[in-house]
């Protein structure tokens, strides 16, 4: 009943448009009514329905696609990938650094650990809109900044999140 094309962009933005019915059942309590308690009832769905609508889209920005190599799972802070030729387990509290690679086929994020090699996860695998989620608990990360640049044209990989005790430190004599 409803094209592909068309599903595949109402899944990408539901919880932007989702956020766009609170925020119009918002407008209605609180200017279409007579008054009285829903109409103050309705500016606190309007503020609700506000941050819905922005929260969606940044979701929607950050699903590049489906149908992707492999799967991932998330769960309790254990990122797992599970892929047609690789896979792995990362924890969320051992991460040093979260890296996108542009230059794969399909972009990658690479998810770097102390003492053991990157676990690769590509951008449209099934689940990796679940990562969005995961990786805004990385203390420090800007989320714009990661939005951006999963949608420039890059060659070399980018270091999106890195953590704090990772970063270089230099130390000044005077």
């Amino acid at each position: 009943m409803i094209r592909p094309g068309a599903r595949a962009a109402l899944s990408q933005w539901r919880e932007a448009l989702i956020g766009l019915a609170v925020l119009a059942l918002g407008v209605y309590w609180g200017f279409f009514t007579g008054g009285g308690l829903l109409h103050w009832i309705g500016y606190g769905v309007i503020a609700v329905g506000l941050l819905l609508v922005i929260a969606g889209i940044q979701r929607g920005r950050f699903r590049i696609g489906a149908g992707g190599p492999g799967v991932v799972q998330i769960v309790e802070g254990r990122i797992t990938y599970f892929g047609p030729l690789t896979g792995g387990a990362a924890d969320l509290e051992a991460l040093s650094a979260l890296v996108l690679d542009p230059s794969a086929k399909p972009p990658h994020w690479l998810l770097r650990q102390p003492g053991q090699p990157p676990l690769a996860i590509p951008l449209t695998a099934e689940g990796a809109d679940a990562l969005f989620d995961a990786f805004a608990t990385l203390p420090g990360l800007h989320t714009e900044r990661m939005l951006s640049e999963m949608r420039r044209d890059g060659t070399r990989p980018v270091t999106i999140w890195e953590a704090p005790s990772c970063k270089s430190t230099h130390l000044r004599l005077h």
